[in-house]
């Protein structure tokens, strides 16, 4: 873990300039609005080492797979989230001299990522080599109100000398991607162009053929007030700027306010990039720094009514899981639905793709609960349409007649991720696709959702379980073969629990799927009967793997067997392990790692958490005390469903310790892997470990239960929730549960298993 971030319940500080901890720093204090992102690089020159990283959202690249050995099915390519053309830069340069702080010394250095208002801050003391000192303030952020625009206000003062600054705002397409395969580069440079005052570049990827265009404009003013200057035009092949010098007395601020249009063609003709880009940047020039501020602070407030959750006496706490629900929300905006939840976000490009399982596990739940429905609707919508994909996924492996796999990993319905045992065997990202739609419909009560998309989508996964699934004549039970659970430290495994687990839900789902949009809407069921080529016996294999699917179970422990063969392996707790081999994936080789008994992340327990209504306490306490001491969580996804579920069994110790380590994650670098970007989809979890784990919230036959917990180390906690589009707070503390509606209609719940109404604009107080 690196500890060197102070805490503060609104802000991120590193207090202090490390070099060796820059890259974590340039992933934590990333910006972002849902349409780009910025890592929190430097805008002044810097030569250390630096992850550059500028991103625009829906845009990747076909990076050609790259394996030793190639095997029948494997895509054809890797999508990479790409690092786009850089238009943070402002070189300064002081008499002669480069501002640099890798090679000046610091006097003094501050960063914070103000998390409520949405920027990113810095201010620091240098001393150049001459002996100059300067005194430096930044502020960048990329608007939630205007979200094509970014803005950046930069100033110098000289603290001990009078003379000329200069700065040189630019955009750079000169770029590269750290995880290329083949070390190429991602994007062509089309276009340059600048005049006084401003500049221009268009990129174009490769093979893709999205073309972006950054357009730039800028004001110089000293101590506020505005400048007239002669600006040197700079026009390279890829890089392309202005150069303004200013003579500066001791005591005086340069300052710099550089304003950015970025288009794309997701959204315009190409014919219309530079008119639009060139178009955004003046729009924003003359609007001005300080409106345009105003502006997306005003949008961020309106964000955080409905999201924030509020911890008393508890910093660490607070900050954390703030942090994470700040990256939540500026990552996806559910305005768009050609977009999703990228597990990076905008903090890094390492794992390629933008959209995995984890969203429909993971940021369901959350933005189901802390956004209009529309949100969430519009990411199931993303799969809906990427439904054809899905059924040409499955075909590629042998499977037909409409059998739909959904990609593990994605850019555009297409499956692009090249490793076997994660591309063929981790089939269970199908249940949760499916899963996603029960559970939007349970908590929005739209139903209409399965004759208008997801009767499709179940009946595309459904088919692919029947044909996926085996029968054993040995068993006389129907088996599921070479599979990866959840826990990826198994690979090509037979009777996965919750694999199995959660193909027979989606069939017996897609059964009642079928009843009900047969009996709401039997015109449209007709339709979708003939469009799918549906036949209604199909049902009769689906409902017979239903009663006869095999699942791993040992009678003398009495739990679920994670799979076939588990308990062959040598039985070691976590907490055995030397501190020094751990995480053991950056020790071990893949082989010892196979041959544990160590599990990565929740995968009998995930299965637990997701259908907890099917299994009595007794049962999730057997499964949750014998799998979570085997457990090394060293995926980010770990911590958060072993919170929800020791809090469900009265383990509140254990779920504030696996709180903790959810919502300080990525502050603290518990798997020293930060520098490569966040765990965004993993901080919808931290989400879900207080709301469903300290507050129990659950969503049963289309009705809300409450049954909230407070862990010692807390005073009072308060979340709020949308239900049925009705808008309830919830505060807790030791002694009493306060449900606020902020509903127009009476909201009806079941807080500690008893029935509670809350008239609208009310609040009742239940003691604990």
């Amino acid at each position: 873990m690196k500890k060197y971030l102070k805490y503060d319940e609104w802000c991120v500080i590193e207090d202090g300039f490390d070099p060796a901890n820059h890259q974590a720093s340039e992933s934590i204090f990333s910006i972002g609005n849902g349409k780009m992102g910025q890592r929190a690089n430097f805008e002044e020159k810097y030569t250390g080492d630096s992850l550059q990283g500028s991103y625009i959202a829906g845009v990747y690249y076909p990076d050609k797979t790259r394996v030793g050995w190639w095997k029948n099915g494997y895509p054809e390519y890797f999508a990479k989230v790409l690092n786009s053309p850089n238009w943070i830069g402002i070189n300064v340069n002081i008499d002669g001299f480069e501002l640099d702080l890798n090679t000046c010394k610091i006097d003094s250095f501050t960063r914070t990522l103000n998390m409520k208002e949405g920027f990113l801050q810095r201010e620091f003391g240098a001393t150049l080599n001459d002996g100059k000192k300067v005194l430096v303030k930044t502020r960048r952020f990329v608007s939630m109100a205007d979200t094509e625009n970014g803005a950046i206000r930069y100033s110098v003062t000289p603290i001990n000398f009078s003379g000329k600054i200069s700065f040189t705002p630019y955009i750079d397409g000169d770029i590269v991607n750290e995880d290329s395969n083949y070390d190429e580069q991602f994007w062509n440079v089309l276009d340059v162009q600048a005049a006084e005052g401003f500049a221009y570049l268009e990129s174009q990827t490769k093979k893709s053929d999205f073309r972006c265009g950054f357009a730039m404009k800028y004001l110089i003013k000293l101590n506020e007030k505005p400048q007239k200057t002669n600006a040197e035009v700079v026009q390279l092949n890829k890089w392309v700027g202005n150069k303004v010098e200013l003579e500066v007395k001791e005591g005086e601020t340069a300052s710099i306010e550089k304003y950015v249009g970025v288009t794309s063609s997701l959204n315009y003709t190409t014919g219309e990039l530079k008119s639009k880009a060139e178009e955004l940047a003046s729009y924003a020039c003359h609007k001005g720094f300080d409106q345009m501020f105003e502006d997306h602070r005003s949008k961020w407030a309106e964000k955080w009514v409905h999201s924030d959750i509020k911890i008393k006496g508890d910093v660490a706490a607070q900050q954390g899981i703030r942090f994470n629900i700040f990256h939540l929300n500026q990552t996806y905006t559910g305005e768009d639905e050609r977009l999703n939840v990228g597990p990076k976000g905008f903090t890094g490009e390492k794992y390629g793709g933008t959209t995995y399982w984890d969203t429909e596990a993971y940021c369901v739940p959350f933005f189901l609960m802390t956004a209009p429905s529309e949100v969430t609707r519009q990411l199931l919508i993303y799969r809906y349409k990427h439904l054809p994909r899905a059924i040409e996924n499955a075909a590629k492996l042998g499977f037909k007649d409409g059998a739909a796999l959904y990609p593990m990993v994605t850019a555009n319905g297409e499956e692009c991720h090249n490793e076997w045992e994660i591309t063929f065997e981790e089939i269970h990202r199908n249940g949760a696709i499916a899963f996603a739609i029960h559970n939007y419909i349970r908590h929005t009560g739209d139903k209409k959702y399965l004759e208008e998309y997801g009767l499709e989508v179940l009946v595309g996964i459904s088919r692919f379980w029947s044909q996926r699934i085996t029968f054993s004549e040995a068993r006389q039970k129907y088996v599921m073969l070479g599979v990866t659970g959840p826990n990826e430290y198994e690979n090509n495994i037979n009777n996965n629990w919750y694999t199995n687990k959660m193909a027979t839900w989606c069939l017996k789902y897609t059964q009642e799927a079928l009843a009900h949009v047969k009996s709401a809407a039997p015109a449209r069921y007709d339709e979708l009967v003939a469009k799918m080529s549906f036949k209604e016996e199909e049902t009769n294999r689906w409902q017979d793997i239903v009663d006869r699917m095999h699942f791993p179970y040992n009678e003398e422990l009495k739990v679920f067997m994670q799979q076939d063969g588990f308990m062959d392996k040598e039985q070691v707790m976590a907490d055995d392990l030397d501190p020094a081999e751990r995480p053991i994936n950056q020790h071990w080789s893949w082989d010892r790692i196979l041959r544990s008994n160590f599990i990565k992340q929740a995968d009998t327990l995930q299965g637990i958490y997701v259908l907890e209504e099917e299994f009595s306490d007794e049962e999730i306490e057997r499964n949750f005390n014998f799998y979570e001491p085997r457990t090394v969580h060293e995926s980010s996804l770990s911590p958060c469903v072993h919170s929800v579920m020791a809090a469900k069994i009265g383990r509140t110790e254990k779920a504030y310790e696996m709180y903790l380590r959810t919502s300080r994650l990525d502050l603290d670098d518990y798997n020293a892997e930060v520098h490569e970007g966040l765990h965004i989809t993993s901080m919808a979890g931290t989400w879900m470990s207080i709301v469903e784990g300290f507050g129990g919230k659950r969503a049963y036959d289309e009705k809300l239960y409450l049954t909230p917990t407070i862990p010692n180390e807390w005073e009072e906690y308060a979340f709020r929730i949308t239900f049925k589009g009705k808008d309830l707070e919830v505060r807790v503390n030791a002694k009493e549960v306060e449900i606020i509606s902020h509903a127009t209609l009476p909201a009806e719940l079941f807080v500690y298993g008893k029935p509670v109404m809350v008239e609208p604009k009310k609040s009742i107080t239940i003691s604990r």
